[in-house]
């Protein structure tokens, strides 16, 4: 079932993520939900624990790099984590 979350972040935040999203052929919503089933399926008591806790650290301070990936394979990992 679909329902509709409303959240409001800071403007360079979204616009990143929106240019995120298209570079990896996913809507900004389907990555936030992706993300949030990432830190739903895991036993992490803290945000500390979550392993993307120090991609996203990295990302803030300019020092990540990204891999791309085909639409395939972000849908296949998808997936297979859903099972």
């Amino acid at each position: 079932m679909e329902t509709k979350l409303t959240l409001n972040f800071d403007q360079e935040v979204i616009e990143k993520a929106k240019e995120f999203a298209a570079a990896n052929n996913i809507s900004l919503s389907r990555l936030t939900e992706f993300l949030y089933r990432q830190i739903t399926s895991g036993n992490y008591k803290t945000i500390e624990d979550f392993p993307v806790s120090e991609w996203v650290n990295q990302v803030a301070e300019g020092e990540a790099t990204y891999k791309r990936r085909s639409r395939k394979e972000l849908k296949d990992e998808y997936f297979n984590q859903a099972k």
